[in-house]
C-alpha cells in the first residue's frame, strides 16, 4: 500500500513505523518509484514492506539539469525491530516519532475568570484555539473587524486610496499574514512538533492536505479567509467568545503589598471593563498605540532588530528559468522561489524577505500619511510577477538608540518619507532597477509592470531610506544578479518601502510566558517579538495557551494536569 499523506490523510501515529530521510527520486519518476526506493534503501524483500507513507516533500534543483525530488517516508515492515537494530548506526532510519498533540490539561468546573486573548492573527488564534479545546472558553478581543469586512476596507485602500486605520491589512480577523502568501514553514525548533498541530487544525479549516506533506507549503489569501471563518467557527462552538471592533485602550494593574506588578484586566475603547487576570498579548507586530501604552503602564518593553527596505518584482518567468532550467513550468515544481543573502562592504546585511511567487505588491500601512509595502500571493501563484523584499537589517544600538519605542519612530520616518515621494495620495514611490543603480530618478517604467495598487509614481527611491541601506542594496544587486541571471535587469521594478519585517519591540517574558515584571500577562507571537510567519505564531500561541492553562491549575484545588 501506498500513500501521498497530504492526499489520503495522516498515518496513524500509535502504528510503530519507520522513518526514512532523504529518499532522492528523478522529478518524474513513476508511481511505483517511492516504494521501490523503501524497499531498496531498506535492503527487504517488497512483501516486508506493509505500508509506505510520505511525511514530507521537498525538491534539490541546485543541479538545474538534475532536480530531484527529496522524500521523508514512513513505512510500516515486518520485523521491524530486526531492522531497527541493521541500521543503528544510520541517522536517516529511525522510528517515526509520535507526532499526536495532547493538551496539557482540561479546565476545572470553577477556573475564574475567563482568559482574554488581544487579537485575533496567527497567534491569538491558536492560543484561542487551545484554550477553547482544553474548556477554558476564552474572550477575543479584535480591534478590526470579522476577515470579511476587514477585506472590503483592505480593497477600499488598494483601489480607491481609502484608509480605514481600524481595519486594513494589519488590523483584523485572521492578522497581518492573511493578506500574504501564506506560508506555512519556519526556522524555530520545534522539538514538541506544535507545527504539526498547527497544519492539522489548518486542514480541518479547508486549508489543502498537501500541506501536510510539502516541505515549503503556502495556503494564499483566499484561502486563509475561509479558514480563519471556520477556526472562529470551531472556537465559539466550544465556548470561545469574539469581540470585534473591541479596541483594548488600557490596562488594568495591581501593584500587591510585595511591590509585584499583577494584571487584573483591561479597558476598551467603548469604555467598558473587562476583568481577568490571564491576559494574551497577540496584538501583532504594527499595534504602536497599544505597545505605547504597554510602555507607559510600566509592563518591560525593549527595542529589537529589524529590517528595512523595499519591494523587487521580476517576471516570474524570469525567475522560473533561473531556478529550474528546462523545467520550468513544471507542474511538480510550481513557480520558483529564491532566497538570497548579501554581506555589504559598509557591514549591513541584504537579504530577501517573504519572497512570493506569482504575486503582488500590497500597500500594507496602517496610518494615515504613510506608504507601507508587502508582498501577497493566491494559491495559484499566477500572476506575472514575482516579487520579494530586499531588506538590510537595522540594530538598536547603531540606529534607533533612544529608547524601547524609537524603532517605531524610524519606521514612521522612512514610511513618510515614500508617502511624500509617492506624491501623498498612498501610491508608492517605485524606480527601475537600472536608474536605481545608476543613481538617477526613473520618469517612466519599463517591461515589467509594477502590480502595486492603488498604483506607483516614478522617482528616486534614494530619499525613502537612510544612505547606508540605498548603498548596500546597491552593492547587493549586482551580487543577486550573478545569483539568479537577470536579477539585476535594467527594467526590474523596485516599490518602497518596506518597513514591517518584524516587531521593533520585544515584550520581555520569563520562562512561564508571563511578562518579566507583570503576572498575568503573556506576551506571544510577532508583535511581542517571539516570532516570524503564520506557523511560528501559530506555535507560540499555543505555548502561551499551554501556560495559561496550568497556570488555572495551580490555582485552582482539585484540579490535575492530563
Amino acid at each position: 500500500m501506498f500513500s501521498m499523506e497530504g492526499k489520503f490523510g495522516w498515518s496513524s501515529d500509535k502504528v510503530a513505523m519507520l522513518r526514512l530521510n532523504q529518499i532522492r527520486l528523478p522529478l518524474n519518476h513513476g508511481p511505483d518509484a517511492i516504494r521501490n526506493a523503501a524497499i531498496a534503501r531498506l535492503r527487504v524483500q517488497p512483501d516486508q514492506l506493509i505500508s509506505c507513507t510520505v511525511f514530507r516533500r521537498a525538491h534539490d534543483a541546485r543541479k538545474k539539469h538534475a532536480i530531484k525530488l527529496v522524500y521523508t517516508l514512513d513505512v510500516e515492515v515486518q520485523d521491524e525491530a530486526s531492522i531497527l537494530k541493521a541500521f543503528e548506526d544510520d541517522h536517516e532510519v529511525r522510528e517515526t516519532p509520535n507526532l499526536e498533540y495532547r493538551h496539557v490539561a482540561q479546565a476545572p468546573t470553577d477556573f475564574g475568570p475567563r482568559p482574554l486573548v488581544i487579537g485575533a492573527g496567527p497567534s491569538g488564534i491558536f492560543a484561542a484555539l487551545i484554550l477553547a479545546q482544553m474548556g477554558f472558553k476564552p474572550i477575543i478581543l479584535e480591534r478590526g473587524k470579522v476577515v470579511r469586512e476587514r477585506t472590503k476596507d483592505t480593497w477600499g485602500l488598494w483601489r480607491k486610496s481609502k484608509l480605514n486605520t481600524e481595519s486594513n491589512v494589519q488590523y483584523g480577523e485572521g492578522g497581518a499574514g492573511t493578506f500574504s502568501d501564506g506560508k506555512l514553514y519556519s526556522q524555530v525548533k520545534d522539538p514538541r512538533f506544535l507545527g504539526r498541530k498547527v497544519l492539522t487544525e489548518f486542514v480541518k479549516a479547508g486549508a489543502p492536505e498537501e500541506i501536510l506533506t510539502e516541505a515549503h507549503p503556502h495556503i494564499g489569501t483566499f484561502r486563509l479567509v475561509k479558514m480563519v471563518e471556520s477556526m472562529r467557527a470551531t472556537i465559539e462552538s466550544l465556548g470561545g467568545e469574539y469581540r470585534f471592533e473591541s479596541k483594548v485602550t488600557d490596562f488594568d494593574i495591581e501593584i500587591d503589598a510585595d511591590g509585584n506588578r499583577k494584571i487584573r484586566g483591561v479597558q476598551l475603547s467603548t469604555g467598558e471593563q473587562i476583568a481577568s487576570d490571564h491576559i494574551i498579548l497577540a496584538i501583532g507586530h504594527s499595534a504602536r498605540d497599544t505597545f505605547q501604552t504597554l510602555h507607559d503602564r510600566g509592563v518591560f518593553i525593549e527595542a529589537k532588530p529589524f529590517s528595512i527596505g523595499f519591494r523587487i518584482e521580476h517576471p516570474q518567468s524570469l525567475i522560473d528559468t533561473a531556478r529550474f532550467g528546462k523545467n520550468a513550468g513544471n507542474p511538480i515544481l510550481g513557480a520558483a522561489d529564491y532566497k538570497l543573502v548579501y554581506h555589504a562592504k559598509n557591514g549591513r546585511d541584504v537579504y530577501s524577505f517573504c519572497m512570493c511567487p506569482g504575486g503582488t505588491v500590497v500597500a500594507a500601512t496602517s496610518e494615515e500619511g504613510r506608504v507601507v509595502t508587502n508582498g501577497m500571493s493566491q494559491y495559484s501563484r499566477a500572476e506575472r510577477n514575482a516579487n520579494s523584499g530586499i531588506v538590510v537589517g537595522i540594530t538598536p544600538e547603531v540606529d534607533y538608540p533612544d529608547s524601547p519605542l524609537a524603532g517605531i519612530d524610524y519606521q514612521r520616518k522612512w514610511e513618510t518619507a515614500a508617502f511624500l515621494a509617492g506624491g501623498g495620495t498612498y501610491a508608492a514611490p517605485a524606480q527601475r532597477v537600472g536608474d536605481f543603480l545608476a543613481g538617477r530618478p526613473s520618469t517612466s517604467l519599463g517591461s515589467v509592470i509594477p502590480s502595486y495598487k492603488p498604483g506607483v509614481t516614478p522617482t528616486d527611491l534614494s530619499t525613502c531610506l537612510p544612505s547606508f541601506a540605498i548603498d548596500a542594496i546597491r552593492e547587493s544587486l549586482h551580487s543577486f544578479g550573478k545569483k539568479i541571471r537577470g536579477y539585476d535587469m535594467d527594467d526590474a521594478v523596485l516599490t518602497g518601502v518596506e518597513t514591517r519585517t518584524s516587531s521593533p519591540i520585544r515584550i520581555r517574558r520569563d520562562q512561564t510566558f508571563q511578562s518579566i515584571n507583570t503576572f498575568g500577562l503573556y506576551p506571544t507571537g510577532e508583535g511581542a517579538g517571539y516570532a516570524g510567519g503564520i506557523l511560528s505564531a501559530g506555535i507560540d500561541g499555543i505555548k502561551v495557551a499551554e501556560a495559561v492553562a496550568l497556570d488555572y491549575l495551580t490555582k485552582t484545588q482539585g484540579s490535575t494536569a492530563c
